[in-house]
């Protein structure tokens, strides 16, 4: 029991930590490790027209190919990283990026490869250039007029409330444990502020370009936005939210946020009588 609880703690840390990799190689000529000038532009681009504010770091492992003696490929490898670090810093990227800048010595051939030899073996006198990029930030609406997360205390005719955590299953309209969490908060709020009149609004993203509408697969109907808007609607109702004050709409695809897909998958609430 001990060992599964040590494996199931080692695939948590291994899914929390694991990163975003993006790896660029350049090649060289038997024995050397100078970088011909069309190499050294690419190699430049791919850092360069990387997102600086994800970059996490720079890592660049050298290797080569399984003829020789291992100290000599073993140095020979080093000499391509190096050579490569040194490109780097002198194009104007810190040299604090660069966490690793390794040898790794010759890359053994299998026993069975034997066409293409020499092209494989080409391909393992390289310098790997890894770039670790941070977690793409999470769209926000934040900053778009009118739209809020939860209810305030005073509100205009207009506003819209998106609700980020009522989640869906893809293609679904049935709320998730998590959804209904997020109900429950805003139905208190709602019984605070009776005052507020509202249409609850179900939108879908990413359907083919000849429907506006997505398919709920619980119902094979092609009526996914306005069944997410009901299930809403029913569900307020049934903790007590007075029904006089909602009205529920599907609207396809037609109002996308302009953001990201994922937040066009969403339910909200526009207000229409203060």
């Amino acid at each position: 029991m001990q060992t599964f609880f040590r494996v199931v703690l080692l695939l948590l840390s291994v899914s929390i930590y694991a990163q975003e990799e993006m790896v660029q190689s350049v090649y060289f000529d038997t024995n050397k490790f100078s970088i011909d000038e069309t190499q050294a532009t690419q190699i430049i681009d791919f850092v360069k027209k990387t997102d600086s504010t994800r970059i996490e770091s720079l890592q660049i492992f050298g290797y080569c190919d399984d003829v020789g003696k291992d100290d000599y490929n073993r140095k020979l490898s080093n000499d391509r990283a190096n050579e490569v670090k040194d490109l780097f810093v002198n194009n104007g990227i810190k040299n604090k990026v660069i966490i690793t800048i390794e040898g790794k010595g010759r890359i053994l051939i299998e026993d069975d490869i034997i066409d293409n030899l020499p092209e494989v073996r080409s391909k393992n006198r390289r310098v790997d250039v890894v770039i670790n990029l941070k977690p793409e930030p999470k769209a926000k609406v934040d900053d778009i007029p009118g739209v809020y997360t939860t209810i305030q205390k005073k509100h205009i005719v207009g506003d819209r409330i998106y609700l980020e955590n009522i989640l869906f299953e893809r293609g679904s309209s049935k709320l998730t444990l998590q959804s209904k969490n997020e109900l429950e908060k805003i139905s208190r709020l709602l019984m605070r502020y009776k005052n507020i009149h509202f249409e609850i609004q179900g939108h879908v993203c990413c359907t083919p370009p000849n429907h506006k509408e997505a398919i709920d697969k619980d119902t094979k109907k092609r009526r996914l936005s306005i069944n997410r808007a009901e299930t809403v609607y029913k569900y307020l109702i049934f903790k007590k939210v007075a029904k006089e004050r909602m009205t529920f709409k599907g609207y396809g695809n037609t109002k996308p946020l302009g953001k990201t897909p994922d937040l066009d998958r969403r339910v909200e609430l526009l207000i229409t009588k203060i």
